[in-house]
């Protein structure tokens, strides 16, 4: 059984029940996924069944987009609505609306796309020496972190003047396009930050990832509740189509299969740049990466 499925993740649970759901519907051992989501955001996971896990280095770096709501008027430790209030702007509710209002919200977004430095949060499960930080930040720690840079693709007002059902406090809606490994907890702080209000994330949903989006996901009872589960698996040749590729011929296939690497001639590829490698049918055997001084490619990943 091998395939992806592209769950909607509910609230309340962890990236981890997912996964550990997902086997027990699939009745298989063999399942991973490609970027974990706190547990009370909902939406797109991308899990990986069978030798779809071994693909896994290749798309947890896609891009993601997200629809969120920002609360503004003050932060929490975790910096969404989980967490205790951290710090207040000492502002009224209807005074925070007034200022939302006469906000250029254009002007200011232009100020977070592009490549921005994010300090990670440490309610996060980034490692530090070797120890996630929110296992630091649950004993009361504070852990020196450095900055990290990622890219906001796309950053756009959803709805404004938002009352969201866990705070009385306005907030806005925003759609996010970002590189892996942004933290919107972290974007929504610093939005806060900048008009003057703080602000924290009281609600998350992640739309798409990579290719991948909410229009082809399952919820996990939806899953559960079909006479053949494996039915909604998606080839995982899917997954890496947005890779480039070679066609071998039957010989090389073969040669392929064995782990031996193929000459290119005149190739387009750059030094390092992860390949498909196909069969005369088309049929993803495995990926490779090409090799610039030996003038090949290399299979890294063998799936046949």
């Amino acid at each position: 059984m091998d395939g992806i499925l592209i769950i909607d993740k509910p609230a309340g649970i962890t990236s981890h029940d997912v996964v550990a759901r997902v086997r027990r519907i699939l009745r298989t051992k063999r399942v991973g996924h490609t970027g974990t989501l706190d547990p009370f955001a909902t939406g797109v996971m991308v899990v990986l069944v069978g030798k779809a896990t071994r693909l896994a280095q290749f798309l947890d770096k896609d891009e993601k987009e997200y629809v969120a709501d920002v609360t503004f008027g003050f932060e929490t430790d975790t910096g969404d609505r989980t967490g205790v209030r951290s710090a207040e702007c000492g502002m009224r509710s209807k005074e925070i609306a007034e200022l939302l209002l006469k906000i250029d919200w254009e002007d200011t977004f232009s100020q977070f796309r592009g490549e921005i430095e994010q300090l990670p949060p440490m309610y996060s499960a980034k490692k530090i020496d070797g120890k996630k930080l929110y296992e630091h930040a649950r004993r009361g720690e504070t852990v020196v972190r450095k900055p990290i840079r990622v890219e906001i693709r796309g950053l756009e007002l959803v709805d404004s003047a938002l009352r969201t059902p866990h705070s009385a406090i306005d907030s806005l809606r925003i759609r996010v396009a970002c590189s892996a490994g942004t933290y919107i907890r972290t974007l929504a702080e610093d939005i806060g930050r900048k008009v003057g209000t703080g602000a924290h994330l009281s609600e998350l949903r992640r739309t798409r990832a990579g290719r991948f989006d909410l229009s082809q996901s399952v919820t996990l009872d939806a899953l559960s509740e079909l006479d053949d589960p494996a039915s909604a698996l998606i080839p995982m040749e899917e997954a890496v189509e947005h890779l480039a590729s070679i066609t071998l011929t039957a010989d090389r296939a073969g040669k392929t299969k064995g782990g031996l690497s193929t000459r290119v001639h005149e190739s387009q590829f750059i030094d390092g740049q992860p390949v498909r490698m196909l069969d005369e049918n088309q049929r993803l055997l495995a990926i490779g990466f090409y090799d610039e001084t030996e003038k090949s490619v290399r299979p890294k990943v063998v799936l046949v």
